[in-house]
């Protein structure tokens, strides 16, 4: 099966083009470039939109802009190519890409996104409890290391590729495919425009 599969909840949108778990290309860019991405990426691989058999889309937590540019950008392909849709938690994604480690990811706000046992959380980077010697990793885990460290975590080099999700990850996590419009971003809080309008 030929899969587009693309991440743009942080602000290293990663998309990649996978055929039965082979990668046929990959790329990183901004979220707004992710289309263009997918694009080139199909070109280089001698391929056309119309051979793609599924698509699959990084559904956060992340950033409230990146995860509506992306959700969109798959819900369009779907539906304009008549494709299943799959989402992927960038959390679990960001672990694929090193077992054993706590995925943490930017949430602005002073805080970050980590994987809960009811779904992602929400918090304050002191208030993570970690068993010493646990290793983080993302975006999160890079802004707040000092803080992580002196709770006992080890993060990985600021340049360690670990740190930013890869699409490759996301197709090969990907379960249930089904219809566009069921593909829901993973937001945890309320976006801060919903949280003016509330306050007004």
């Amino acid at each position: 099966m030929l899969v587009l599969a693309f991440d743009t909840a942080t602000d290293v949108a990663t998309c990649a083009l996978v055929r039965d778990g082979d990668v046929l290309g990959e790329a990183e860019s901004r979220a707004v470039r992710v289309l263009a991405d997918a694009d080139r990426l199909l070109r280089a691989a001698g391929l056309g939109a119309s051979d793609l058999e599924a698509v699959v889309a990084g559904i956060g937590p992340g950033s409230f802009t990146g995860l509506r540019i992306g959700v969109a950008a798959a819900r369009g392909l779907a539906l304009g190519l008549d494709l299943p849709v799959a989402g992927v938690s960038t959390l679990d994604a960001l672990a694929a890409r090193r077992p054993g480690a706590l995925p943490v990811v930017d949430a602005r706000r002073r805080e970050i996104f980590v994987p809960g046992d009811g779904g992602p959380r929400c918090l304050r980077p002191e208030e993570l409890a970690l068993e010493p010697g646990t290793v983080c990793v993302g975006d999160g885990a890079v802004r707040y290391r000092a803080v992580l460290e002196s709770s006992g975590a080890v993060v990985p080099s600021d340049d360690d590729p670990s740190h930013a999700p890869r699409a490759r990850f996301h197709a090969a996590l990907a379960r249930d495919f089904g219809a566009a419009e069921l593909v829901e971003p993973i937001y945890v809080r309320v976006p801060d425009a919903e949280r003016a309008r509330s306050a007004a």
